[in-house]
């Protein structure tokens, strides 16, 4: 059996917090771990429990879910955090991006949608989904990279990023292997002047190099 996965959830709302747990309860490969009705107590329990994976709401008390998610990714880089988000043009989505989030959900997202998220986020990878990606491209319209530097190798890996693929699918996709793949992508975020795969997966869609489908 595959490892399972261990979900935080951090949301003010009891009502938002008892409708996740009793459908990841459901899914063999994945293990609610614990709850945060706040903030600070998000950061708490993520430091104690070093969950695979936190569900962030953004408007909390306290302290809110984009600085939640950055004390979070700052204590333990390997924790992934998916924001929750009650509509697509919520100001506060690409500053959560920013502190490190791996992608964002809405709150109405089909229970398939979430389990997936989920898995794909405990592997690394970019949760690009509409409607909140057109938003997304609003916002980092002014913030530009100079795309300089990149080999064919190198935007062909961009493109599959964009697609939600990891490292070893990558490395599976182009024949080659996985520290091959780690290297490339090391070299796109460094000249891109990017933080992480879900910044790339923005800057390649915005550029016209990939699709969200």
């Amino acid at each position: 059996m595959a490892d399972v996965i261990s979900v935080l959830i951090a949301d003010d709302h009891p009502f938002v917090r008892h409708g996740l747990r009793s459908y990841l309860d459901t899914l063999d490969d994945v293990e609610v771990v614990g709850e945060a009705p706040d903030g600070f107590e998000a950061v708490a329990l993520a430091s104690q429990l070093l969950p695979d994976v936190v569900l962030m709401d953004l408007v909390m008390p306290e302290l809110d879910g984009v600085a939640a998610t950055r004390a979070i990714r700052e204590a333990s880089p390997t924790t992934k955090v998916i924001v929750l988000t009650s509509f697509a043009d919520d100001e506060m989505v690409f500053p959560a991006i920013k502190a490190g989030a791996t992608g964002y959900l809405l709150k109405d997202v089909r229970p398939s949608e979430l389990a997936e998220a989920v898995r794909k986020a405990s592997r690394g990878e970019a949760l690009l989904a509409p409607p909140v990606a057109a938003r997304l491209m609003q916002e980092v319209a002014g913030e530009r990279p100079a795309a300089t530097g990149l080999t064919d190798r190198e935007l062909e890996v961009l493109r599959l990023i964009a697609r939600g693929m990891s490292n070893k699918q990558i490395a599976h996709q182009l024949v080659v292997s996985e520290k091959t793949v780690k290297t490339h992508v090391s070299n796109i975020l460094a000249k891109l002047h990017l933080a992480d795969r879900t910044q790339a997966a923005l800057y390649a869609v915005r550029e016209g190099l990939a699709r969200l489908d």
